[in-house]
């Protein structure tokens, strides 16, 4: 499967080491291995996504295993879901890449012809990415405009990151699996209380997927055990970490080890098609 031409949509065809179109658009493929696919025109900022210190932060925290439990249980779905006449995957805002190639080694243990891709609009993740995990396709890319063809993946990957039910329908095969990931009602608790004055559940919200059926739905809750350095890596790699005083932080990097939930709601979604 080729990658299309974010300004025409034509279809990308990788010649000497760049990806160009019929229109002649030419997108470079980096040392690493990956393509940018994010034209200036829509960025949105300089450095859209996540900067190189939350990556250093996330690569650590999962490098240490604490989110395994959530990441082997996804990989489970996906190849319990996958469709065997597609076995393309796309892992959307995939990061460092460490839920990515896990999903890729896990399926080539039952689906030969496996392919994944891993999409992320920050470069500094994507480039992060590419130097450790040689046999994923990464790109960076927008989520509202993926860069692939109409009915061209099999399965879609979302762990917390933001996509338009229009663009999962576009690209995704009829009957195609979509697998989300997004906080349940207790997740981080106890890094919450020590940003806000008053902790609140995660609501449960059910998504706006038309033409999408839900097949399976499970909740993983566990407690993790994190030492203050690790405690504060979470909380770098979160959105809380925009809220915390300089205060917090220090407190969190000096503190002992914890116990700080981790709770998590898997869902599968089948695409109907239209």
């Amino acid at each position: 499967m080729n990658y299309q031409c974010p300004l025409c949509f034509k279809s990308l065809q990788l010649i000497n080491n760049n990806y160009r179109c019929e229109a002649n658009h030419q997108f470079d493929r980096a040392k690493e291995g990956y393509v940018n696919l994010l034209p200036v025109q829509h960025k949105g900022s300089k450095d859209p996504g996540d900067s190189a210190q939350m990556m250093l932060s996330r690569r650590q925290f999962l490098d240490a295993g604490h989110y395994q439990l959530m990441r082997d249980k996804v990989a489970e779905k996906l190849a319990g879901y996958l469709p065997e006449h597609n076995q393309s995957v796309l892992d959307i805002g995939c990061g460092e890449g460490y839920y990515t190639d896990y999903f890729l080694q896990s399926l080539l243990t039952q689906f030969s012809q496996a392919t994944v891709f891993g999409l992320d609009v920050s470069k500094v993740a994507i480039r992060f990415a590419a130097k450790r995990y040689k046999l994923v396709n990464f790109c960076v890319a927008s989520s509202h405009r993926l860069p692939f063809p109409e009915s061209s993946i099999g399965a879609i990957v979302r762990i917390y990151a933001p996509c338009k039910a229009e663009e999962l329908s576009r690209v995704l095969i009829p009957f195609g699996i979509l697998i989300t990931v997004t906080p349940a009602a207790e997740h981080l608790q106890e890094l919450k209380a020590l940003i806000y004055d008053e902790v609140k559940l995660h609501p449960e919200k059910n998504e706006d997927l038309p033409n999408f059926n839900l097949l399976d739905e499970c909740r993983l809750n566990y407690k993790m055990n994190l030492s203050g350095g690790e405690a504060y890596e979470l909380l770098a790699m979160t959105p809380f970490a925009w809220r915390a005083s300089e205060e917090v932080k220090q407190t969190l990097k000096q503190s002992k080890e914890s116990l700080y939930t981790a709770d998590f709601l898997i869902r599968v979604y089948q695409y109907q098609g239209e």
